[in-house]
């Protein structure tokens, strides 16, 4: 039988789709990109915010026509949608099947079973719960990189955020288990391993007694064929000195940090329920910088916030442009209910919101653009990710860009090229957010 396999939102939720596909592949189900060929249709949703909400109900409905049509004879929702809203989906869309949680999701075999049976499977563990089955995944990045989840869950509360509430609470994933898991992804040619998880800085603590993700990195350093590690979603409190020392000895580890930050006004960090200040963020990124000086370090902030004054937006402008962040995005604040942030006084209107983040991004293009003009001149090494279609020209990543979320690096080469290798190259220019080098030979 047939299976299309859509996941929606973060790499996070990739990942449990990757190990979803690999199960079903060992049942002996076969994977297909076409709808009007699935037997089987799966979707791993994301709710985090309003758009991801939509998308994923849009989703839900234009899949429900195939199950209508009788071409698909089973349509399977799970991930955080499924989790958040699991007796709305089954009431209001009968053509869904099956319906199951986060922590479920490596019942999706047993769910389809029990739908090609004839009825109707609903599976919700408890929230805490860390399904490790056994077994590849099948990757669907390309095979040269792959993401590592790390640990499920988050203890923050943050007071927008629903995580906590669809994902349970920060559980890390026992270290032997991520060892075997990134050995089968090296075999498979994966040179690049992503660590991520809600909150990677407090990686161990709930099972060893104390942070240890830089052990961890250590030790999957030690892996052959792995050229590259990178860590995102570093809430800057929770970075500690051994990550750090560790990032200086290991090449490996590449000198790129995801800061989630998401403000930089006090008075909107505490509405936040953040556990920083404009002062803690302004000493860390300074400690980051002067321990690794060519580190490149991304975040995220939300514009619009409820009770979020004229004064807050023009401290985090000023605050993002003295800080000359490398990557930046921005997020207009979407009220999800049940958080305390969705009850608070002061909302924001819509307009503003937008006006707020489209200000906040125009001033980032500014530092972004003039950050990649300062790297003309350097060589580093590139991972190829492909040909540019028509062309002796190439597209590859540096240390200082995660795949779909930073730019690109065009190389211009009469050399063949494979997906996958690394080459070194010398930056001869910058396009916005991009760059063009050429090979070093």
């Amino acid at each position: 039988m047939k299976i299309l396999f859509i996941s929606l939102g973060c790499d996070k939720n990739l990942v449990d789709s990757e190990k979803m596909l690999a199960l079903l592949n060992q049942k002996g189900f076969s994977i297909t990109d076409e709808e009007t060929e699935a037997d089987v249709i799966v979707i791993n949703t994301c709710c985090f915010i309003n758009d991801a909400k939509e998308e994923s109900i849009q989703t839900i409905l234009e899949m429900a026509e195939y199950r209508k049509s009788g071409s698909c004879k089973a349509l399977l929702v799970t991930g955080c949608l499924a989790q958040r809203y699991q007796q709305e989906i089954i009431d209001e869309i009968p053509e869904v099947d099956a319906v199951i949680g986060t922590s479920a999701w490596d019942k999706v075999a047993q769910a389809i079973q029990e739908v090609l049976q004839g009825r109707h499977f609903s599976c919700f563990e408890e929230l805490d719960r860390l399904a490790l089955p056994e077994g590849k995944r099948l990757l669907t990045t390309g095979g040269h990189y792959a993401y590592l989840k790390i640990a499920e869950g988050c203890d923050k509360h943050c007071t927008y955020c629903i995580i906590p509430k669809i994902r349970g609470n920060f559980r890390s994933v026992p270290m032997e288990v991520l060892l075997e898991e990134a050995k089968e992804l090296a075999k498979g040619g994966v040179k690049e391993l992503i660590l991520v998880a809600q909150e990677t800085t407090l990686y161990g603590t709930d099972l060893y007694g104390k942070k240890s993700l830089h052990i961890l990195i250590r030790k999957l350093a030690q892996i052959s064929g792995i050229r590259w590690i990178r860590v995102l979603y570093c809430y800057p409190e929770e970075i500690y000195d051994e990550l750090i020392q560790t990032m200086k000895e290991e090449p490996k580890f590449c000198h790129y940090l995801d800061l989630p930050i998401q403000h930089a006004s006090d008075r909107i960090l505490r509405r936040m329920g953040r556990r920083t200040s404009r002062e803690d963020l302004e000493k860390m990124i300074g400690k980051l910088r002067q321990e690794v000086p060519d580190i490149i370090l991304r975040t995220t902030l939300i514009s619009g916030f409820p009770g979020e004054t004229q004064e807050d937006h023009e401290e985090l402008m000023n605050f993002v442009d003295e800080m000359e962040f490398n990557r930046l995005g921005v997020f207009a604040y979407s009220a999800e209910e049940d958080t305390p942030a969705a009850s608070m006084p002061d909302q924001i209107p819509e307009e503003v919101k937008k006006e707020r983040r489209d200000e906040l991004m125009e001033l980032q293009q500014e530092v972004a653009f003039d950050l990649a003009e300062d790297m003309v001149g350097r060589t580093v090494w590139a991972m190829v990710e492909g040909q540019v279609a028509g062309e002796n020209a190439y597209v590859a990543r540096t240390y200082a860009d995660a795949p779909n979320v930073d730019g690109y690096l065009f190389i211009n080469t009469d050399e063949v090229l494979v997906s996958g290798d690394f080459a070194r190259v010398k930056i001869t220019g910058a396009c916005d957010y991009d760059l063009i080098g050429e090979l070093e030979l």
